[in-house]
Protein backbone atom coordinates (compact mmCIF):
# COMPACT_ATOMS: atom_id res chain seq x y z
CA UNK A 1 0.00 0.00 0.00
CA UNK A 2 2.01 3.15 -1.12
CA UNK A 3 1.35 6.37 0.91
CA UNK A 4 -0.13 9.33 -1.04
CA UNK A 5 1.32 12.41 -1.08
CA UNK A 6 -0.43 15.12 0.39
CA UNK A 7 -1.04 18.03 -2.19
CA UNK A 8 1.48 21.20 -1.08
CA UNK A 9 1.11 24.87 -2.70
CA UNK A 10 4.59 26.76 -3.65
CA UNK A 11 4.27 30.92 -4.03
CA UNK A 12 7.27 33.37 -4.33
CA UNK A 13 6.24 36.73 -3.25
CA UNK A 14 9.07 39.73 -3.87
CA UNK A 15 10.26 41.81 -1.77
CA UNK A 16 8.42 44.48 -3.02
CA UNK A 17 4.85 42.61 -2.33
CA UNK A 18 6.31 41.65 0.89
CA UNK A 19 7.23 45.48 2.05
CA UNK A 20 3.71 46.40 1.20
CA UNK A 21 2.04 43.51 2.75
CA UNK A 22 4.06 44.80 5.71
CA UNK A 23 2.89 48.02 5.24
CA UNK A 24 -0.98 47.24 4.98
CA UNK A 25 -0.90 44.30 8.26
CA UNK A 26 0.68 47.80 10.14
CA UNK A 27 -2.08 49.83 9.11
CA UNK A 28 -4.48 47.15 10.88
CA UNK A 29 -5.51 47.84 14.80
CA UNK A 30 -5.24 45.04 16.97
CA UNK A 31 -3.93 42.21 14.88
CA UNK A 32 -3.05 38.65 16.64
CA UNK A 33 -0.08 36.83 16.11
CA UNK A 34 -2.22 34.87 13.99
CA UNK A 35 -2.95 37.20 11.62
CA UNK A 36 -1.70 36.73 7.95
CA UNK A 37 -2.71 37.56 4.37
CA UNK A 38 -5.58 35.11 2.77
CA UNK A 39 -4.36 34.35 -1.03
CA UNK A 40 -7.37 32.62 -2.99
CA UNK A 41 -9.18 32.09 -6.13
CA UNK A 42 -12.43 33.33 -6.43
CA UNK A 43 -15.03 32.48 -9.79
CA UNK A 44 -15.59 35.52 -11.33
CA UNK A 45 -13.86 38.64 -13.29
CA UNK A 46 -13.85 38.32 -17.34
CA UNK A 47 -11.77 35.11 -17.96
CA UNK A 48 -13.30 33.08 -15.10
CA UNK A 49 -11.07 33.56 -12.18
CA UNK A 50 -9.80 36.40 -10.39
CA UNK A 51 -7.13 36.91 -7.49
CA UNK A 52 -8.38 38.02 -4.28
CA UNK A 53 -6.13 39.12 -0.66
CA UNK A 54 -7.62 39.92 2.29
CA UNK A 55 -6.08 40.27 6.03
CA UNK A 56 -7.49 37.43 8.24
CA UNK A 57 -7.11 37.21 12.05
CA UNK A 58 -6.27 33.69 11.26
CA UNK A 59 -5.81 30.63 9.44
CA UNK A 60 -8.83 28.28 8.82
CA UNK A 61 -8.89 24.50 9.36
CA UNK A 62 -7.42 22.99 6.03
CA UNK A 63 -5.34 25.96 4.98
CA UNK A 64 -1.67 26.05 3.49
CA UNK A 65 -0.08 28.15 5.93
CA UNK A 66 3.21 29.82 4.52
CA UNK A 67 5.54 31.99 5.99
CA UNK A 68 7.11 34.57 3.43
CA UNK A 69 9.56 37.38 4.53
CA UNK A 70 7.83 37.19 8.20
CA UNK A 71 4.36 37.20 6.32
CA UNK A 72 1.58 34.09 7.38
CA UNK A 73 0.03 33.51 3.84
CA UNK A 74 -3.18 31.47 4.18
CA UNK A 75 -4.72 29.38 1.28
CA UNK A 76 -7.30 27.42 0.96
CA UNK A 77 -7.44 23.81 -0.75
CA UNK A 78 -9.96 24.62 -3.93
CA UNK A 79 -7.64 28.13 -4.42
CA UNK A 80 -4.06 25.98 -4.22
CA UNK A 81 -4.83 24.10 -7.21
CA UNK A 82 -4.59 27.30 -9.15
CA UNK A 83 -2.23 29.19 -7.21
CA UNK A 84 0.70 26.50 -7.20
CA UNK A 85 3.92 28.09 -8.23
CA UNK A 86 2.63 31.74 -8.95
CA UNK A 87 4.84 35.24 -8.43
CA UNK A 88 2.93 37.90 -6.27
CA UNK A 89 4.63 40.78 -7.15
CA UNK A 90 4.06 45.16 -6.48
CA UNK A 91 4.49 47.02 -8.75
CA UNK A 92 4.20 50.77 -9.57
CA UNK A 93 4.03 52.85 -12.85
CA UNK A 94 3.12 55.95 -14.57
CA UNK A 95 -0.82 54.23 -15.15
CA UNK A 96 -0.58 53.03 -11.00
CA UNK A 97 0.26 50.58 -8.73
CA UNK A 98 -0.85 47.28 -7.24
CA UNK A 99 -0.31 43.31 -6.78
CA UNK A 100 0.12 41.76 -9.95
CA UNK A 101 0.22 37.68 -10.29
CA UNK A 102 2.06 35.67 -12.54
CA UNK A 103 0.39 32.37 -13.03
CA UNK A 104 2.00 30.06 -15.06
CA UNK A 105 -1.12 27.60 -14.68
CA UNK A 106 -3.56 30.10 -16.36
CA UNK A 107 -4.13 28.77 -19.96
CA UNK A 108 -5.72 32.29 -20.77
CA UNK A 109 -6.37 35.84 -19.56
CA UNK A 110 -7.76 39.31 -19.84
CA UNK A 111 -6.38 42.93 -20.16
CA UNK A 112 -6.75 43.47 -17.15
CA UNK A 113 -4.14 41.34 -15.27
CA UNK A 114 -6.67 40.33 -12.47
CA UNK A 115 -8.63 37.57 -14.29
CA UNK A 116 -7.31 34.01 -15.93
CA UNK A 117 -8.34 30.83 -17.08
CA UNK A 118 -7.36 27.69 -16.21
Amino acid sequence: MSAVAAPTVEMTVTESAITEIKKFLAGEDDLPETAGLRVRVVPGGCSGFQYSLNIEEESRSGDFVMDKGGIKLFVDMFSAQYLNGITVDYTSNMMGSGFTFENPNATGGCGCGTSFSA
